[in-house]
């Protein structure tokens, strides 16, 4: 009975916050068809819906859908797994943080898009030059992420396990990793939305296949209700790969504290 309970109770949180986005819509639809705009500035809900069935129908939805997660995850991928060896580098080498600290200051706050044209002159208009821009973007965050968790290891357990002969490649393995994986995982949160940001923006500034191209050719063509497809299809992309990695969080911490804690995710 008691678990039949909370998963009530867990239904009701769960339509409950759906609400607001549930009330959106309905008000979107109510606007549009208010006639106080015209349907080009602003088209009716069910239009932009019949237009991704349309776009479902016909494959192009799912084609640019995963052309765009492909070249996001890839650049999120790369980031990550960089990220972090660079960023455990630098948390334990003096040297290696002396060469990267001044490179991660200054491009840190830099607004990285503007390095696109650059990009593109280098590595062309194809797959590479949209990845490696969604990897400069994500690859950041990762990093300082990682460092901040490393440095914030607990010393006394550095110390107990150097006196036990740990090697520091042990430590590294064993304890410092284990320990900042939650900070890591959060630095990793970071940057997936910036990768899929990042490839939705070059998408529309290079163009080609995907989401965020799609929906630039949309405009061109004045195709309103084809741009606004676009918006409903990348929030919604994007909301699954949120969903997806705050899973994956509590799966890979289960053993921590905030497992047990309630979540709103």
């Amino acid at each position: 009975m008691a678990r039949v309970t909370d998963t009530g109770r867990r239904l009701a949180w769960g339509a409950a916050r759906l609400a607001p986005i549930v009330v959106l819509l309905a008000a979107w639809e109510i606007f549009a068809r208010s006639g106080a705009v015209t349907p080009f500035m602003l088209p009716a809900l069910s239009t932009v819906v019949e237009r991704i069935y349309e776009d479902a129908a016909g494959g192009d939805l799912f084609l640019n859908t995963g052309v765009t997660l492909y070249r996001a995850l890839a650049g999120f991928a790369i980031a990550a797994g960089g990220g972090v060896v660079l960023g455990a580098a630098m948390a334990r080498n003096r040297a290696a943080r002396w060469f990267f600290d001044p490179l991660i200051s200054v491009g840190f706050p830099m607004p990285k898009i503007a390095f696109l044209p650059i990009f593109m002159l280098w590595l062309g208009l194809y797959d590479v030059s949209k990845i490696s821009m969604a990897v400069f973007n994500a690859i950041f965050p990762v990093i300082t992420a990682t460092i901040a968790a490393a440095e914030g290891v607990d010393r006394q357990l550095l110390w107990s396990a150097r006196s036990l002969g740990a090697s520091e490649r042990q430590l590294l393995r064993e304890i410092i990793l284990p320990a900042a994986l939650p900070q890591i995982l959060t630095g990793l949160q970071v940057a997936l939305p910036i990768s899929m940001i990042v490839m939705i923006v070059t998408e529309m500034l290079m163009g080609g296949q995907g989401l965020g191209g799609a929906m630039i050719a949309a405009s061109r063509f004045a195709d309103s209700p084809g741009v606004f497809a676009g918006i409903v299809e990348i929030a919604i992309a994007g909301l699954c790969l949120v969903k997806g990695i705050s899973v994956l969080r509590r799966h890979l911490l289960a053993w921590h504290q905030e497992a047990q804690e309630p979540t709103t995710v």
